[in-house]
């Protein structure tokens, strides 16, 4: 029950829909005491020769009426409760979308896409049932059984009563063990299942990388691994709740078998008639759904006890970057000033950066090159607050970062990473992603500045044509090109290029970089790349080495030293000669 306490803000909240169909459902459960007892005194009418036609059309009108009254008010209290449900379902599931989106870098780290899936899915269609099913089966099969054993003991016998619920208590015994199985079994099935979700997504986007190695087969047989491990921990979760309904009617039939052979003995002892009999037998029938309601409750509760521990797990992790009370809100401009003493990644001990000290003047180009790992993405995530924690502080306009509102912050920013994301929708609608209101003119512009418009107006479609989920259908140019479209329609005051041309030919390069340098004057650029040519043009060029600061100046100054800048420059272009047969 537990879990109903958990959610017991819910329920305050929509304790008008509840109360309502509780006791709507209290009512039919009333009404469904009438049947058995007519069906006693008509039996007693005929055993007694005294039942007359009128007598008998009356007591099938009393059945009809009350088998139309619970008819409407069964489809009422569905509508209350069961759609109350559905509103804690939509609303944990809006929860958990808004807490994602404001989730830093390093949740999604520790987190898969499948596991988040599964708990957006599977776990909250589990409490949604333990909302709406749940509190059907408990006050459903509470009202009844309560009414029926009331009906038996006071209108018809209280011995016979007391004897037909000696085996009861063993029932409840069971039951509530075979429920604190199922509470541990299914978490860890749906744990299985998440982690075969977080497989079938992984499969489904590298689906190009799997059939490049010829990895088909293996990645099937993994499919086939994980899905048998769902199968067989499904299976034992099966294994209990398959154990509810057999033990309930063994339990029922004990009674019925008490019943009969103590009902008997008081027939013939002339303290019951047959007709009261045939009545008890009726509301001890009626007792089978409240018996098995009740085993189906704790199936429904463990379950959804065992997801909304999951969920409430998943929401409790605290948002780590968050807009200070005394943020100002407004965009930043001005240069850029790093003062980082130090940065570690959450859970590490060897630091990323360490000593970055720069400064980059309002309207100027940033280049930043360096070997693989060199720090180069993550010195740019922390100016987008992704990480934080660094020893040191960054300003913008002369204020910290933390001053600025976040979404302020981040409106001003236009960011191509190195993973192009494009969405499952037409080529304009990916561009214009930041803009949705954008003219057709703009996106054509921005396609223009970043020299794939020419490839837009040969797909089938044009700008209207889909790429496919994550660019699929699009060239690593392509997608990269329309990424760089997507931040340039902005217009922002600071554009970051995480090493974005690198999938470009050396003459579209320069003409990207040209028209960057003709649409953005007075505008900061910041770019990251491996091919130095497409930083040799910036301000101020930095060269990091593990994590630190190796070289700066701009490209005379850091060609005329004798450094790593300097020999890379040298061999790319010696090798791009070779490649055009010099």
């Amino acid at each position: 029950m537990k879990v109903y306490l958990d959610l017991m803000w819910f329920f305050k909240q929509e304790r008008k829909a509840y109360i309502s169909g509780i006791f709507l459902l209290i009512l039919v459960a009333l009404l469904q005491l009438v049947p058995p007892k007519v069906i006693g005194i008509v039996v007693d009418g005929i055993q007694g020769r005294t039942l007359t036609g009128m007598a008998l059309l009356k007591w099938i009108g009393v059945l009809i009426v009350s088998g139309l009254v619970m008819y409407g008010l069964r489809y009422v209290w569905r509508i209350l409760i069961f759609g109350s449900a559905v509103k804690l379902s939509r609303l944990l599931r809006n929860r958990l979308f808004s807490h994602f989106t404001e989730m830093s870098q390093a949740f999604y780290q520790k987190r898969r896409t499948g596991d988040l899936m599964a708990h957006a899915t599977n776990d909250l269609q589990a409490i949604q049932m333990t909302a709406g099913a749940g509190v059907l089966t408990f006050f459903d099969s509470l009202s009844i059984g309560g009414f029926v054993i009331v009906a038996m003991a006071v209108t018809i016998s209280w011995k016979l009563t007391l004897i037909t619920l000696i085996p009861m208590p063993l029932m409840a015994l069971l039951t509530g063990w075979y429920g604190k199985m199922l509470h541990f079994r299914f978490r860890v099935a749906q744990e299985a299942f998440s982690a075969l979700n977080d497989k079938t997504q992984e499969s489904i986007a590298g689906i190009k990388v799997i059939r490049t190695f010829g990895q088909e087969k293996e990645d099937i047989e993994d499919f086939r691994r994980l899905s048998g491990e769902v199968v067989e921990k499904n299976m034992r979760v099966a294994k209990i709740d398959s154990l509810f309904d057999p033990t309930i009617s063994i339990i029922i039939g004990v009674s019925f078998f008490l019943a009969i052979v103590f009902g008997s003995k008081l027939v013939l002892a002339g303290e019951l008639t047959i007709g009261e009999l045939v009545s008890f037998t009726a509301y001890l029938g009626l007792l089978i759904w409240p018996m098995l309601a009740f085993g189906w409750f704790f199936n429904i509760v463990e379950r959804g006890r065992a997801s909304y521990e999951r969920v409430s797990l998943l929401l409790s992790e605290k948002v780590d970057i968050e807009d200070s009370k005394d943020a100002i809100d407004i965009a930043p401009r001005g240069k850029i000033e790093y003062n980082v003493e130090r940065f570690t990644f959450p859970g590490e001990e060897k630091p990323v950066l360490e000593q970055i000290r720069f400064t980059l003047e309002q309207g100027g180009t940033l280049g930043i090159a360096g070997k693989t790992g060199a720090g180069k993405t993550t010195l740019l995530k922390l100016l987008i607050r992704e990480f934080e924690g660094y020893e040191g502080e960054i300003k913008i306009g002369g204020k910290k970062l933390p001053q600025y509102k976040m979404d302020r912050l981040r409106e001003s920013i236009g960011y191509v990473p190195q993973d192009h994301f494009l969405f499952s929708a037409t080529v304009g609608k990916n561009i214009s992603f930041g803009r949705p209101g954008a003219s057709s003119e703009d996106i054509e512009k921005a396609a223009e500045t970043a020299m794939v418009n020419e490839d837009i107006l040969q797909f089938s479609n044009g700008y209207d044509t889909v790429v496919g989920e994550r660019g699929v259908s699009l060239s690593g140019g392509q997608k990269q090109r329309i990424s760089i479209a997507r931040a340039v329609i902005l217009d922002p005051e600071i554009l970051i290029l995480d090493d974005s041309l690198s999938a470009v030919d050396a003459k579209t390069e320069e003409s990207i970089l040209s028209a960057l340098k003709e649409n953005r004057k007075g505008k900061t650029t910041i770019i990251t790349a491996h091919r130095l040519s497409a930083i040799a043009h910036a301000d101020l060029i930095l060269v990091l080495d593990e994590g630190k600061i190796g070289e700066r100046g701009s490209h005379e100054q850091l060609m005329k030293a004798d450094g790593w800048y300097r020999d890379m420059f040298l061999r790319q272009q010696l090798e791009e000669l070779v490649e055009r047969g010099g």
